[in-house]
């Protein structure tokens, strides 16, 4: 079966071919980052209009590169929710306009579902040790740019939110530090970068007091901005966009060091103690753009993580959860009355 991925919740315009839910014949993904480092973070709006003016020409190229043809492709899958407004309508409108054209039955897909299913795909199982499929029942440790949330999954297209955020994400985290900090948008691979000629050890940050499984991170954040603050000698009203005229390189790269290590810990603490209430878990599997963390890898070394180039936003991980999706059940939907949902949980 050859599905037709589009994904554009955010701020990526992507397509892809997957073949049987694991082969990827192609993926074809281009990014505003570079637009919207400049304003250091997402401009929805501008986002959306920057979807319509490529989302047809990924697709074709999405096909080109697949050596496919519409006659091809059995089915279309596009992410539907949750995700940025704007955005969202332009990925379902083109698939809900394609599979009409077409003829092509039109599936709707949960992006956080993509996100957990792109370790199911063949490139994610050859980037690492593990050359075998995750087992369930599982755990999933869901950390995207909007999203924290621990998933027990019993089979497929199977969700049971067990553990999610109280206030921001990981990934906002990780952005607010960078901003703190003078880093660029987007802030993971920023402070990743920095981190490298850092000490981890050099300041000492709280793990947020949440009850069962749950996180917090905005405590992280505050913490980061009131150590700065203390290191340059300035009270705690002085403006946080201005901290890193005061900063200096090592102090930059310790910060960062120090903040990413204490938030890749916070996570995994938390995903040990969802493995102790669920001992019946086979496998743990990691999703997400946090996911791409090199630090959080070197703490999880048993887990299934997709590989560097599908932890963002992609076609294909839309296309492996469709795939599997089908393989559970799931009926298509009218491409006549196919809606979207910028705000909707990913459980059953």
């Amino acid at each position: 079966m050859k599905i037709l991925g589009i994904e554009t919740s955010c701020d990526e315009t992507a397509a892809a071919v997957v073949e049987d839910g694991a082969k990827i014949l192609s993926n074809v993904v281009v990014s505003q980052i570079d637009i919207f480092a400049e304003y250091g973070g997402v401009i929805p709006e501008v986002a959306a209009r920057s979807h319509l003016e490529v989302m047809l020409p990924v697709i074709d190229k999405a096909l080109e590169d697949a050596s496919c043809t519409w006659d091809d492709i059995d089915a279309i899958a596009v992410t539907h929710a949750p995700g940025l407004l704007g955005s969202l309508l332009i990925g379902t409108l083109t698939a809900r306009t394609l599979a009409v054209l077409h003829n092509k039955p039109l599936y709707a897909v949960h992006h956080l579902k993509s996100h957990v299913y792109a370790n199911w795909l063949s490139d994610s199982l050859e980037s690492g040790m593990i050359n075998f499929l995750p087992e369930f029942p599982l755990l999933a440790l869901v950390i995207s740019g909007g999203h924290t949330q621990i998933l027990y999954m019993k089979g497929h297209d199977q969700f049971e939110i067990v553990g999610t955020t109280k206030d921001d994400a990981v990934g906002e985290c990780f952005d607010k530090a960078a901003k703190i900090l003078g880093l660029p948008y987007p802030g993971g691979p920023a402070i990743a970068k920095a981190a490298k000629n850092g000490d981890a050890n050099k300041y000492k940050f709280p793990h947020p007091k949440v009850e069962g499984l749950d996180f917090s991170f905005s405590g992280l954040k505050t913490a980061v901005l009131r150590a700065v603050q203390k290191e340059v000698g300035v009270p705690i009203s002085y403006p946080s966009h201005k901290l890193k005229e005061l900063l200096n390189e090592q102090q930059v790269a310790d910060f960062a060091a120090s903040f990413q290590k204490t938030a890749m810990e916070i996570l995994c603490e938390k995903l040990d103690l969802a493995l102790e209430e669920y001992p019946d878990a086979k496998s743990v599997v990691v999703a997400g753009g946090v996911s791409a963390n090199e630090v959080l890898r070197g703490m999880l070394p048993e887990a299934f993580f997709p590989a560097p180039s599908l932890s963002g936003d992609n076609g294909a991980m839309v296309g492996a959860a469709c795939y599997y999706e089908i393989q559970a059940g799931a009926k298509p939907v009218d491409p006549y009355k196919l809606n979207i949902y910028p705000r909707i949980s990913i459980e059953n």
